[in-house]
């Protein structure tokens, strides 16, 4: 389904900015400025590749703009938008689809903290990308997302609830690029879509998880701008993809170096 561009006041207007604050935003609620990123504060992930990098937004990306909003309304559930955010939050892993890893920050979804991901490539791989998010904003009603370099895409996440009429409404919207020139031709040949259905499934798994026996998720696409950043195609050389697909190709290589 595709519609006209739709504005939301929980997305971030400045990548540049990280605390600049608006009248209805609170200044502690955003991520202080970083030159670097750390996930020091992050346990049980086996692989950090997010230490050290910087945060990559979607002016920072190659590939076409695109604008996401998935939408569920709670029927049936008496959660309050923040009783909502509150439950999102701590229990975010839970609702990710199978197969995909959230490693949260031990200080929770709070702003400037780090989380590390394994993400399968495609549905049932058992080979898994290793990335991560910053978080960089949180409230009661609201938190966002903004994604380091290598990540397969340069986008700030928002997820969010309100209330339309009496039915709390949850929602996860992306504002994205894809990070270079081959994740751009993943996307072409289908990773697109497959996103797309990663958020609708989390949004479908979280309603359930409140009470909601058959979601309903409506889904708006735009593509703001069909144009590609030629100048951001050397974000490839800090590609989480290209490793990947390196780290597996040598894997054969390794074992024979470890039996000896």
């Amino acid at each position: 389904m595709t519609t006209e561009p739709t504005t939301s006041q929980t997305t971030p207007s400045d990548p540049e900015q990280t605390t600049a604050a608006t009248p209805s935003r609170d200044q502690a609620n955003w991520a202080k400025p970083v030159d670097r990123l750390s996930a020091a504060g992050v346990a049980g992930a086996k692989v950090d590749s997010v230490s050290g990098k910087r945060v990559s937004g979607p002016l920072q990306g190659f590939g076409q703009l695109w604008q996401k909003t998935f939408r569920v309304p709670l029927e049936g559930s008496d959660l309050t938008p923040q009783q909502l955010i509150a439950t999102w939050k701590e229990r975010f892993p839970t609702f990710w689809p199978g197969g995909a890893r959230f490693y949260a920050p031990l200080a929770g979804i709070s702003p400037g903290e780090v989380a590390l991901l394994d993400i399968p490539p495609v549905p049932g791989s058992p080979i898994k990308l290793s990335t991560g998010v910053m978080v960089l904003y949180a409230d009661d009603e609201s938190f966002t997302f903004m994604t380091p370099e290598g990540h397969t895409l340069s986008a700030w996440i928002t997820f969010s609830a309100f209330r339309d009429g009496d039915v709390t409404v949850a929602q996860a919207q992306a504002l994205e690029r894809t990070s270079d020139p081959f994740d751009e031709m993943a996307y072409i040949l289908g990773a697109n879509k497959m996103n797309d259905r990663f958020w609708r499934q989390t949004l479908e798994n979280l309603a359930r998880a409140v009470g909601v026996t058959s979601p309903n998720v409506d889904t708006q696409i735009v593509c703001i701008d069909k144009r590609r950043q030629w100048r951001q195609a050397r974000n490839v050389r800090n590609s989480a993809t290209i490793r990947t697909a390196r780290h597996t190709l040598t894997a054969p290589f390794r074992w024979i170096t470890r039996r000896g």
